[in-house]
C-alpha cells in the first residue's frame, strides 16, 4: 500500500528542516509531514561547509527581513529550543570595504539596511584606521559595520536543533534520496525514492539545496540552480589581529575576498567571477589550492598586514546551491503546478535566511499567503517573465 504525507520535503539541511519545523509548530496544521534526506550526516551539505555566517547588510528589503528573522531565532534559542541551546553565536559584525567607485553603492545599500531596523554604521578610512589598527586602509574610500546582528556561529548546533524540533513536532525523516515525481495534469501526486517506496503527497517542497535544478526537473521544470565549488581555508597567523570582525573586502585590491576569526584560527574565501565558476559534478568536492595561493593570500597580505605570515592548517570545499539566473532565492508555488513549492537558489546566503523562508513556505501551505514576510518578489514567475531582481551585495 502506498504511503501517503500531506507533506513531502525534498531536502533535509537547513531549508527542508526549517519548512518542517514551521509546519509542525503552526496550530492551523494538521497534516503529516515527510522529511526526504539523501545524507543523514550533512556532510557535503552546503549548510555543513558554509563559512556560518549571517548579516543584514543586503540591498533587497526582503533578503534583509529574511536575515533579521534569522537573528531572532539566534537570540530566542534558549525560549525556542530550551535552556541549554547554544549555538556559539559571535556577534561581531560584518564589516565591508568600498573603493570610491563603490561608495554610492554602499551609501544607498545602507539607506535601504536602516529603513529596514538594520543597526549598520558607515564609516571613512581615517576612522576605520584608528578603529582597527592592524588594517591597511589603501583604497578604501568607506565601509560598512554592522554593530549588532550580525556575526557567524555553529552551523551543525543550528540546523540540529531545527531538526530535532521538527521531529519532536512529528516530522518523520527518511534517509533516501529523491528519483522520481509522478505529476498528473498540473498536479504532483507522487514521489519516488531511491529506496523504493512510492510515497503519495499533499504538497510537495523542493528544498534539495545544490541538487534542486535536477529535482524540479523530474516535474518537468525548469530551475537554473545548479552546485557551484567554493573553497574555504583555514589558516594560522602569529600575530593577533584583535577585533577582527567578518571582513568583506570589496576594493579592487582584495576582489571580494572575505576573512574571519574561527577559534585560534581564522577562515577565508572568495567567490570567482562568474565567467570562472563552472557547475560542478556532485561529488566533487576537490579543494583548489590555487586560489589561496594566486588570490586570497596576496589580498589579505595587502589589507592586514599581519597576514603576510600565513600557514593553511587546513581547507575545505562545499557547494553552493547557485541560482544562475539572478543569484536570488526562488520561494513559493509553482505557477502552474498548484502543489509544487520552491525553498531554492539561496547562493551562498542560505543558512541565515533559512529560518525565515521555511517559515514562509510553511504559511504558504498551511495558510496560502505570507503572513509574516512578503517574499512575492522571489516568486518563480519572475524567471517565466525574465525579470532579474538584483542584489546589490552578494559575497
Amino acid at each position: 500500500m502506498t504511503e501517503h504525507y500531506d507533506v513531502v520535503i525534498a531536502g533535509g539541511a537547513i531549508m527542508g528542516s526549517s519548512t518542517a519545523w514551521a509546519l509542525t509548530r503552526d496550530p492551523d496544521f494538521r497534516g503529516r509531514v515527510l522529511v526526504v534526506e539523501k545524507d543523514p550526516t550533512y556532510a557535503r551539505s552546503a549548510t555543513m561547509l558554509s563559512a556560518a555566517s549571517i548579516r543584514q547588510q543586503f540591498s533587497i528589503p526582503e533578503n534583509i527581513r529574511l536575515s533579521r528573522h534569522g537573528i531572532d531565532v539566534i537570540r530566542d534559542l534558549k525560549d525556542l529550543f530550551g535552556a541549554e541551546a547554544d549555538i556559539g553565536f559571535h556577534e561581531k559584525g560584518y564589516l565591508t570595504l568600498a573603493t570610491a567607485a563603490g561608495e554610492a553603492t554602499l551609501r544607498a545599500n545602507h539607506a535601504i539596511q536602516t529603513a529596514e531596523g538594520a543597526d549598520i554604521e558607515l564609516i571613512g578610512p581615517g576612522e576605520l584606521g584608528r578603529r582597527f589598527a592592524w588594517m591597511s586602509t589603501e583604497g578604501v574610500a568607506l565601509a560598512a559595520w554592522g554593530r549588532s546582528g550580525e556575526g557567524w556561529f555553529d552551523a551543525w548546533a543550528l540546523l540540529d536543533l531545527i531538526r530535532r524540533a521538527a521531529r519532536a513536532g512529528g516530522a518523520v525523516y527518511t534517509h533516501a534520496a529523491v528519483t522520481g515525481l509522478r505529476r498528473t495534469g498540473n498536479h504532483v501526486d507522487g514521489v519516488r525514492l531511491s529506496d523504493g517506496r512510492e510515497i503519495a503527497c499533499g504538497t510537495f517542497v523542493n528544498a534539495a539545496g545544490p541538487a534542486a535544478g535536477d529535482v524540479a526537473a523530474m516535474a518537468g521544470i525548469a530551475l537554473p540552480v545548479e552546485p557551484r565549488k567554493r573553497s574555504v581555508f583555514v589558516v594560522h597567523c602569529r600575530e593577533a589581529v584583535p577585533g577582527l570582525p567578518m571582513l568583506i573586502d570589496g576594493t579592487a585590491v582584495a576582489s571580494g575576498v572575505w576573512v574571519r576569526p574561527e577559534g585560534q584560527y581564522h577562515i577565508c574565501g572568495v567567490s570567482p567571477d562568474e565567467d570562472a565558476d563552472p557547475r560542478v559534478a556532485e561529488d566533487d568536492f576537490d579543494v583548489d589550492h590555487s586560489v589561496f595561493d594566486e588570490v586570497i593570500w596576496p589580498a589579505l597580505a595587502t589589507r592586514i598586514p599581519a597576514f603576510e605570515a600565513l600557514k593553511v592548517v587546513r581547507a575545505w570545499a562545499g557547494h553552493y546551491d547557485f541560482h544562475s539566473f539572478d543569484h536570488n532565492a526562488v520561494i513559493g508555488r509553482h505557477p502552474e503546478i498548484d502543489n509544487f513549492l520552491f525553498c531554492n537558489g539561496f547562493s551562498g546566503h542560505g543558512i541565515q535566511q533559512g529560518p525565515g523562508a521555511g517559515r514562509a513556505v510553511a504559511e504558504l501551505i498551511v495558510h496560502g499567503a505570507f503572513r509574516s514576510i512578503d517574499l512575492s518578489v522571489f516568486g518563480y514567475d519572475r524567471l517565466l517573465a525574465g525579470r532579474r531582481v538584483v542584489e546589490a551585495n552578494i559575497i
